[in-house]
């Protein structure tokens, strides 16, 4: 759990980095990351979805995505058959921003990566699978106690 704890802060840590890359407060970053992580999963992220992700009100969210979209990081779509559906979108330009600034990493990740056997990497992506569902159920309960 240490090395996840200094994983997590070095996450942190890069995030902040990039945020200030940007002018960005680190809390409407880490909404411009997620809503980039989302893209490049192929899922559509919805106003109300960020907000849980990132663990603000809707209102707080609201504002944050105008921010984003004033500086011309984001973009709203109704593109859904049900047009009440917004959908959040990086831009185009936010999109080579976030690729200079990450694709080293990503270099260097792959480089370590590789020093590893393919059969260990599958184990390790099935702990860190099993270790969420666990921390999500935690949260989970931590939400219906919150409700009671």
């Amino acid at each position: 759990m240490d090395g996840l704890r200094g994983y997590e802060a070095v996450s942190v840590e890069l995030s902040r980095r990039f945020a200030a890359s940007l002018g960005l407060h680190s809390t409407d970053a880490s909404a411009l990351l997620a809503i980039l992580d989302a893209e490049e999963r192929g899922e559509s992220l919805s106003p109300a979805r960020l907000s849980e992700r990132i663990g603000l009100t809707s209102g707080a969210t609201s504002s944050l995505l105008n921010r984003l979209e004033e500086a011309g990081h984001i973009e709203r779509s109704r593109v859904h058959s049900d047009r009440r559906v917004v959908t959040l979108h990086s831009t185009p330009d936010v999109q080579k921003i976030a690729g200079a600034f990450f694709e080293p990493l990503q270099g260097h990740v792959d480089a370590m990566m590789n020093a590893y056997p393919d059969e260990l990497l599958q184990q390790f992506e099935a702990f860190l699978g099993d270790l969420r569902s666990t921390m999500d159920a935690y949260m989970q309960d931590l939400s219906a106690a919150d409700r009671v």
